[in-house]
């Protein structure tokens, strides 16, 4: 994946859904009807690089989970939408609260929910087995699964074009 040193350069705001980018996609239940879901260390360590490269993380999600504001918690992610199916309505208004413009974001998606996110924003990343939408909506795909590494490939992406400045 090439990502122009320019645009990264440029990018202040960076936005991850989080089933199916984050994770694989699955969701476990218990017995008792808790939802589990797994996250990728690999990914939380690139996160956590890009965010020390002065770039602003966010998640924007769907659905609700303790779990999704656990792990923003602990990777020191602030800004965390859960249960927005307008992602890109989420997306804007983000930006336009923090004073960022489109050509300065960047937005990791893989189904219909968030084509408008990544049609607005200037960097649109999709995971290998997205849906075709989000594919076609993204100018970048990863060679990784989501929840496999997809994230980790995106931020290293990111950082390989804002370090070589």
């Amino acid at each position: 994946m090439q990502i122009s040193s320019i645009d990264a350069q440029n990018l202040r705001l960076m936005a991850f859904d989080v089933d199916g980018v984050m994770t694989d996609g699955r969701i476990y239940f218990t017995p008792e009807g808790e939802a589990l879901k797994v996250f990728n260390t690999l990914d939380g360590h690139g996160l956590k690089k890009l965010a020390a490269s002065g770039v602003t993380l966010a998640i924007i999600t769907g659905r609700n989970s303790p779990m999704v504001a656990k792990r923003a918690a602990d990777l020191g992610i602030e800004h965390v939408i859960q249960g927005r199916e307008d992602k890109g309505v989420a997306l804007q208004a983000l930006a336009k609260e923090l004073g960022i413009d489109s050509s300065e974001t960047g937005y990791a998606g893989d189904d219909e929910p968030d084509v408008s996110a990544l049609e607005w924003a200037r960097l649109g990343f999709a995971p290998a087995n997205a849906h075709p939408c989000a594919l076609q909506a993204a100018q970048h795909h990863t060679q990784r699964r989501g929840g496999e590494g997809a994230v980790r490939e995106i931020c290293d992406a990111i950082l390989q074009q804002r370090d070589s400045q």
